[in-house]
């Protein structure tokens, strides 16, 4: 398959670009930051976002979405990434909708999936319980009890757990480290025995804490089967973090854009100092960097999506610390090209460092990614 977008994809790109750089602007993001807006997005944006279809992506259509797949998701968030658009897209939209979507029984679909595409229902994945992305490592507990479950535990990172509606909680329902003991259960944010405490991140995004004490829930609260949550995850963890790159090349690629343009404006000696050949040098490296991320990234994607018996998973680790670095590379060669400017609030590069910092470490960072590549290939 060719590693470039088809028609259909590209239309979608140009579209969700030129929206979110109309509707989005880097200012909105810094609006949010400077009033400590209690949301931390525009509900009214993302009403619009859903009404294009960005809330639906991965959403079959007998439920309201438009029934694409991970590479479409992935032109949505690269636009996001382009813009910094603060918006609930990984944690509704990609963790949330592919979760219900793929292991939801009819009653969980035909519930949420309808009011996620429509944009009036928001999710996250409540998963982290350390410092770094582990999700092998579960000790939250879900006891069976009566006709439900009794949660205890607590997450932490649990992007937008603040707004969601619904929190989908992976507990242990067996043993004390094993894969085949984990579940997932769907629950209300606002139920008896759940505190959420809401953490503004570095780039002025959000997370939270999340703490269950004997949080109560029904049977019917469990998504697809008790003892199967650590292979359901592991399925839609690798389509997040596929999207999730997609993101970070955004990132780059919006990095390189400002850097190109101060470049060619910032003077010098009488010269502009893009006229400079160890800058130039410096931004042709930088740009062959970013080629090589986005083939990498679009080349995973279409593997995610053709489904293939040999997995992705090594692809998936290939793309996401490949975007990682990259966007890293990127945001620090654009603080350095603009100079002492780079550093100050002034100017909207910083967003794009901060925003990159906590998107690589979201979902396992490049060490993470590398190591478990190596596990991948028995290493």
């Amino acid at each position: 398959m060719p590693i470039v977008f088809n028609d259909t994809q590209e239309m979608l790109r140009d579209s969700a670009m030129t929206f979110l750089r109309e509707n989005a602007r880097i200012s909105t993001l810094r609006t949010l930051r400077d009033t400590h807006d209690p949301t931390g997005f525009s509900r009214e944006l993302w009403q619009r976002c859903a009404a294009l279809g960005f809330a639906g992506v991965l959403i079959d259509e007998q439920y309201g979405g438009s029934g694409l797949g991970t590479v479409e998701a992935g032109v949505i968030a690269e636009a996001i990434g382009t813009t910094l658009a603060p918006l609930p897209f990984m944690s509704t939209a990609v963790l949330g909708a592919s979760l219900v979507g793929l292991f939801g029984n009819d009653s969980q679909r035909r519930a949420l999936l309808p009011e996620i595409a429509a944009g009036r229902h928001l999710t996250a994945l409540a998963l982290d319980e350390a410092a770094k992305h582990r999700p092998d490592r579960i000790a939250t507990t879900a006891r069976r009890e009566a006709d439900g479950y009794v949660l205890d535990g607590s997450k932490v990172f649990v992007v937008d757990g603040h707004v969601a509606d619904t929190l989908i909680v992976a507990a242990r329902t067996t043993g004390a480290g094993e894969a085949d003991g984990v579940a997932l259960f769907l629950v209300p944010r606002d139920s008896a025995g759940v505190r959420v405490e809401r953490c503004v991140l570095a780039d002025a995004t959000n997370a939270a804490r999340v703490a269950l004490d004997a949080a109560r829930v029904p049977a019917d609260a469990l998504l697809g089967t008790a003892g199967n949550g650590a292979e359901m995850l592991e399925l839609v963890l690798d389509t997040a973090r596929a999207v999730l790159s997609s993101e970070l090349l955004g990132i780059a690629d919006a990095t390189f854009a400002h850097t190109l343009a101060y470049l060619k404006e910032r003077r010098q000696f009488g010269k502009a100092i893009g006229e400079f050949q160890a800058l130039q040098h410096r931004a042709a490296h930088l740009f062959a960097e970013i080629e090589l991320t986005r083939a990498a990234v679009l080349r995973c994607q279409q593997r995610l999506d053709e489904r293939q018996p040999d997995g992705p998973e090594p692809l998936v680790c290939m793309a996401k610390a490949k975007a990682g670095a990259t966007a890293t590379l990127a945001v620090q060669e654009g603080v350095q090209m603009h100079g002492g400017m780079g550093m100050t609030d002034e100017l909207d590069i910083g967003f794009f460092m901060k925003r990159a910092r906590t998107a690589q470490e979201w979902l396992g960072d490049a060490n993470w990614q590398l190591d478990r590549w190596a596990a991948l290939r028995g290493y």
